[in-house]
């Protein structure tokens, strides 16, 4: 009757019962103890049932008498109730079910076997060794574990059981071939779980004598069991048969064979449900093939209540019933062309923050309903945190592709981005690697200006001028020392290259000048002073090379003053328009980038291609447009203040150029920033370049002048909408009254342009 390798030597016995039986004969009256007396004098005629059953044609000739035999451990009226057998633990050997057994069985097929989950060979021999031990040498090992098996349902659902062993009436007794255990053996075993051999040797085939029976009772725990697989599932949630996985897992819960399951994305940026890609495509009922789709035209009024606003699952249990109470539901006409009579959809919530939608379909009416939706109650919890680690997931990888890719991106436009790196990395072999599409907004309204810091050429030049000739001079002088104090050869060509060179800084600089004078510097004097070695000249020629550190020496002084002011300039206009910023994004989301070079520049672009979600209209250009008026005057007036206070009190000059024309923008990945698209577009990009510089028409006037803002257009229109604002910064005190109206100057491929100018007050 060993149907595996074990150390028992086993025999089904019921001498136990049969003691029960006869202690009922003996001390009862009346029809039990007459029927215990009668049941015992037909047991005395098979001997077996208490010496020991050793086969399975004696199990089946005896079945009847062993039947009325455990009346009392098996009543009628629990039969239909009961999953309940007679057995001998981790063996095939079952026999008398019950009727709700037998028919859970039958149910399976016939050619069903009913086998422990997850017990393989090496587990059952270890496992009876550990029985042995506990029971006749009186350890304590704590092998046992949930025993769990699966039987299929008739239709095809599997059901999950957990199996409880009452081995209550089982012994346990040594053989002639059983052999003695010291404790120093017990514990080498206790250390040597994994060596089957040792565990063999000590415990040899039929050893020990398992006698006796054991009730078996199995509990439906399908719901619970699901879950817990469910949660070993989403572990591996972009796992390749995750989604037949999964369907599986809800089939057992809902006790439904083709229930079908998907799953869909909602993106809270853009407002609109997406296919979920994590690894490949999951299935999705409310998109059917479409990639994505705004949630306003998946969903009906009501299920949009119910899952976006208000989070909660949306049940209908009759599609067609539902579609007949809301006529022009897109959600149920789709839903009733997949076949679908029932669903439950149900939001996917963390943090309160909607993740996407878990969708539950069925082919008929009323399997799917408000009160079964409640049983996603014990899985929604593991499917938020696995979701919610999966979109962190590729939020981190979407993350690394767009600082690979595109560098640091404005947050207007980041989704853009984001958009097309998910795309990609959605593809089946995707990688890091692979070339994203660029990135394109059509249809947008430049705005720029800029505040230049006025004649700073000039100053640098100056500043360059008075640095190299304070050190020709020192260095002219050292020579002369090093000659009064040392043996060394004459300096007579350095010094009259070096007298040249001061010569040629009395004269504005030239492009090369100082490079050619440090080159010469450097490379000949510098490094013959280098190599001298006399102590005496020690404390002359380190004097000097102090003096040429570029953070503390003097010979670098008026530079750092030079570099001391743009750099204050700079940083106090961007801080200026880069705080301001948050109003202006207020007033419609908008790309803006700034430069610091002699001064600072902005481009602003805004439009509805870069904030989709928002309705864009005209009104909501001008506000911006008068926004950047203002806070460039505000620039202006900052840096009147400041100018002062600054190593070189530089002015600075403010424009505006209006264009009245859409352009599009492009993403240049070469560059990693964006640019006008296209030849069309490119005239913007001229303008700007040429205006910095411009005359007024038929004169020697910048257009740009200190204490005074310009702005440059092309149409009376753009004037008209200006003088406007002009007027509202006047009323506000900003701008003074006088206005300047001309013509600017032609220009290489650009004519016709006029400006305003108005003085700023301080």
């Amino acid at each position: 009757m060993n149907y595996f390798d074990t150390p028992f030597l086993v025999q089904l016995s019921f001498d136990q019962v049969i003691s029960e039986w006869e202690k009922v004969a003996a001390n009862h009256m009346g029809e039990r103890a007459a029927g215990a007396l009668e049941l015992l004098e037909e047991v005395a005629l098979h001997p077996e049932l208490k010496d020991g059953l050793t086969n399975e044609q004696q199990v089946a000739e005896n079945s009847g008498l062993i039947k009325r035999l455990m009346r009392d451990y098996f009543p009628e009226v629990l039969r239909n109730n009961e999953i309940k057998a007679i057995s001998l633990p981790y063996r095939k050997v079952i026999f008398n079910h019950t009727d709700r057994s037998k028919s859970i069985l039958a149910a399976a097929g016939p050619g069903f076997e009913l086998n422990i989950r997850d017990l393989d060979t090496h587990q059952s021999y270890i496992l009876s060794c550990c029985i042995i031990l506990n029971e006749y040498y009186g350890t304590h090992l704590d092998f046992f574990k949930p025993l769990f098996c699966d039987i299929p349902m008739a239709d095809g659902i599997i059901r999950h059981y957990r199996i409880l062993y009452n081995a209550d009436y089982m012994d346990i007794v040594p053989t002639e071939r059983a052999l003695p255990i010291s404790q120093e053996e017990i514990d080498l075993l206790l250390d040597n779980y994994d060596d089957l051999e040792m565990w063999r040797a000590k415990f040899p085939k039929e050893s020990w004598l398992l006698r006796g029976f054991s009730l078996m009772t199995l509990v439906d725990v399908t719901v619970e069991n699901a879950v817990s697989i469910f949660k070993e599932k989403l572990l591996v949630l972009n796992a390749e048969n995750f989604h037949q996985s999964v369907e599986s897992i809800f089939r057992s819960i809902y006790r439904i064979p083709d229930i079908g399951v998907g799953f869909t994305v909602f993106n809270q940026h853009r407002g609109i449900f997406k296919a979920a890609n994590f690894g490949h495509r999951m299935k999705s009922f409310l998109l059917m093939d479409e990639e994505e789709s705004c949630s306003e035209d998946v969903l009906c009024i009501n299920s949009f209540r119910s899952l976006i606003r208000e989070k909660s699952f949306f049940a209908i249990s009759d599609a067609e019933e539902f579609k007949a109470s809301n006529p022009g539901s897109h959600l149920a006409t789709m839903l009733i062309s997949q076949n679908i009579d029932s669903f439950i959809l149900a939001p996917v919530i963390k943090n309160n923050v909607l993740l996407g939608i878990l969708e539950l379909v069925s082919p008929r009416k009323k399997e799917l309903n408000s009160i079964n939706a409640n049983k996603l109650e014990v899985v929604m919890p593991f499917l938020t945190d696995s979701i919610d680690r999966l979109i962190g997931e590729v939020e981190n990888q979407v993350q690394a592709f767009i600082q690979e890719k595109y560098t640091t991106i404005h947050s207007s436009v980041y989704w853009k981005f984001k958009e097309e790196a998910e795309h990609l990395l959605s593809k089946p072999g995707s990688s890091p690697d692979t070339e994203p599409e660029e990135i394109v907004f059509p249809d947008v309204y430049p705005l720029y200006g800029q505040v230049d810091i006025k004649a700073s050429s000039e100053a640098r030049n100056s500043s360059v001028q008075n640095d190299l000739q304070y050190q020709l001079k020192t260095l002219l002088a050292v020579l002369k020392e090093i000659s009064a104090i040392s043996d060394v050869e004459s300096f007579l060509e350095e010094e009259l290259q070096l007298n040249a060179f001061l010569s040629d800084l009395l004269l504005p600089l030239k492009a090369n000048t100082e490079q050619l004078i440090h080159n010469y510097v450097v490379n000949k004097v510098h490094r013959y002073l280098q190599q001298l070695r006399d102590e005496k000249l020690k404390p002359v020629i380190e004097g000097y090379f102090a003096e040429d550190e570029k953070d503390t020496g003097s010979f670098h002084i008026y530079r750092r003053k030079y570099e001391t002011t743009i750099a204050t300039i700079n940083e106090k206009m961007a801080a200026i328009i880069d705080s301001r910023q948050v109003e202006a994004q207020a007033i419609f989301p908008h790309y803006y980038e700034r430069f610091k070079t002699d001064g600072v520049e902005h481009n602003l672009y805004l439009g509805a291609s870069i904030a989709p979600r928002r309705q864009f209209d005209i009104q909501l250009l001008h506000q911006l447009r008068l926004w950047q008026l203002r806070v460039l005057c505000e620039m202006e007036k900052a840096h009147d203040h400041l100018k002062n206070k600054l190593p070189y009190p530089l002015e600075v000059t403010t424009l505006i150029l209006i264009y009245n024309t859409e352009i599009d923008i492009r993403f240049r990945m070469d560059e990693k920033r964006f640019d006008v698209d296209g030849s069309y577009n490119a005239r913007f990009e001229i303008v700007k370049k040429r205006i910095d510089k411009a005359h007024v028409k038929d004169s020697d006037e910048r257009i740009t002048e200190p204490g005074k803002i310009t702005l440059v257009y092309a149409g009376d229109n753009e004037e008209d909408e200006y003088i406007r604002y002009i007027r509202t910064l006047q009323s506000e005190g900003i701008l003074e009254a006088d206005v300047e109206l001309f013509e600017v100057e032609d220009l290489q491929g650009v004519s016709g342009l006029k400006a305003l100018r108005a003085k700023i007050a301080h």
